[in-house]
Order: structure tokens, then C-alpha cells, then sequence
């Protein structure tokens, strides 16, 4: 059995505000806002870093972001694609396009 490796989080402050904004825009009543926002900037959802930078999870995100340790950003990208496959499924599948692997 796979156990995951635990890192401590070095830069707390940033960290949590990244964690926050993540788990905001897939709150419940905004999962849907934030899944057409990034449709219409024709990503796809598991594209963490091109979401960071297009100021889709907030404009200050990329700096909070590049201001992390590279221990920190795996923490909080990882922490990201586990939240996207949390979405209800009826999102995901009026969203498939954004989910689906081509």
C-alpha cells in the first residue's frame, strides 16, 4: 500500500490564502461560475498553473504562487487537482469538455 509522503508547510500564511481561494471558488454556490470562467478562457481544469496565471483564482494568486517553495507549490497544486475531483458530478458533466482527456 501507497502511503503519501507528508511535507510540512513552509510558508504558512501563503499557503493558506492559496488554500482559501481554491476552496472559494469551488464552493457550492460558485463551483459553477468558476468551471465557466475557465471554459470560456478555453483551458482545461487540471491546467493549474495557466489558471494561476490568468487570474481566474484571484490576481494576486501567480505572486502568492511563485512566492511559494517548490515543496509548498506541489503541496497547494496537489491540494487544487484533489478539490477538482470533489465537484458534484452534474458539474463535471455539464463541464465535460473542460474535465475530458484529449
Amino acid at each position: 500500500m501507497f502511503d503519501q509522503a507528508v511535507f510540512p508547510v513552509q510558508n504558512q500564511p501563503q499557503f493558506q490564502e492559496l488554500s482559501q481561494r481554491i476552496e472559494a471558488a469551488f464552493a457550492s454556490n460558485r463551483a459553477d461560475l468558476f468551471l465557466s470562467s475557465v471554459a470560456r478562457k478555453k483551458l482545461r481544469i487540471r491546467q493549474f498553473e495557466e489558471i494561476l496565471q490568468s487570474g481566474l483564482l484571484g490576481e494576486e494568486s501567480p505572486a502568492l504562487y511563485k512566492a511559494l517553495p517548490v515543496s509548498d507549490q506541489s503541496l497547494i497544486r496537489e491540494k487544487y487537482l484533489a478539490r477538482i475531483e470533489k465537484v458534484p458530478a452534474d458539474l463535471r458533466q455539464r463541464f465535460l469538455k473542460i474535465y475530458a482527456y484529449y
